[in-house]
């Protein structure tokens, strides 16, 4: 793991942000995607220096003040502001927000019935290891074919993704998939969770730099709605809309719910769902 997720986080959203959207000149010749760390510190009011100390992971603590402008001057949403502030108060690894608890593999019942009122939709329930606690009918035909599911209980989707090749045939921009993969698991402690730590290590043996060059590069906020495309070996291609619904802390569970994002996905899950037909539209 990087052990400046702080500087990490800086950045990437430093060059995600173009300069269009801050009300500066493009300008030629630019080597950065986004924002220059120049163009950031004018925006956020701070020196250049302290920017590259911040990236670098020189300077842990920026006050709440600094904290703020450069919040805004990043254009940074509620969610993402909420990371920044937790990546500040967790930098010195002294706490942990999950202490020593074991990753939940009970999914209360009340959890379960909202499943039973998603069918026919593709949903699941996953803790922080990734681990597929439950899901519905609709998952199971979506999946079942890719042998995510053949695995045993609890079935693991992050190694599911990183070490079986059908993974890269059922997630044809498999490379996004892997990379969100990671930031879910970075999400919580991470390496402070020996359970999420070991499972880091196995991956990292498994499939080399493919999960490694990711854990360096890619920030632990994943993303909580988006579309993927998916391929299904008797539907063909669909593209899913997908929503994450995180659960209360004491659960460390999210439920991840898919949509047709078109009007052909919906038809193909439809065709593969026979007995409740017309049930699944579009997202608009």
């Amino acid at each position: 793991m990087s052990d400046n997720e702080l500087g990490l986080f800086l950045r990437s959203r430093r060059e995600a942000v173009t300069p269009a959207q801050v009300g500066l000149p493009a300008g030629p010749r630019r080597r950065t995607p986004g924002l220059r760390r120049a163009e950031l510190a004018t925006l956020a009011g701070v020196s250049i220096e302290y920017i590259t100390r911040l990236e670098q992971g020189r300077d842990r603590r920026p006050s709440p003040p600094v904290l703020a402008a450069l919040a805004d001057a990043l254009r940074l949403t509620p969610s993402e502001r909420v990371h920044l502030y937790r990546l500040i108060k967790t930098g010195d690894g002294a706490f942990g927000c999950m202490g020593d608890t074991l990753p939940s593999r009970e999914v209360r019942p009340s959890v379960r019935a909202v499943l039973d009122h998603l069918e026919p939709a593709p949903a699941v329930v996953l803790n922080r290891l990734t681990e597929i606690l439950a899901c519905t009918d609709g998952y199971r035909r979506l999946m079942g074919s890719t042998g995510l599911l053949d695995e045993g209980a609890p079935a693991n989707l992050a190694r599911f993704v990183f070490t079986d090749p059908r993974a890269r045939i059922c997630y044809p921009d498999w490379g996004d998939r892997a990379d969100q993969t990671v930031a879910a698991l970075k999400q919580g402690p991470f390496r402070a969770d020996p359970n999420v730590a070991a499972l880091a290590d196995e991956l990292t043996v498994a499939a080399g730099t493919e999960f490694t060059r990711r854990v360096e590069t890619v920030p632990g906020l994943a993303a909580a709605t988006g579309i993927t495309r998916f391929h299904h070996p008797e539907a063909g291609e669909l593209r899913l809309a997908y929503e994450v619904l995180e659960l209360s802390a004491d659960d460390a569970q999210r439920v991840v719910v898919h949509l047709p994002a078109d009007a052909p996905s919906a038809a193909a899950l439809e065709r593969l769902e026979s007995r409740r037909t017309g049930h699944l539209r579009a997202v608009p």
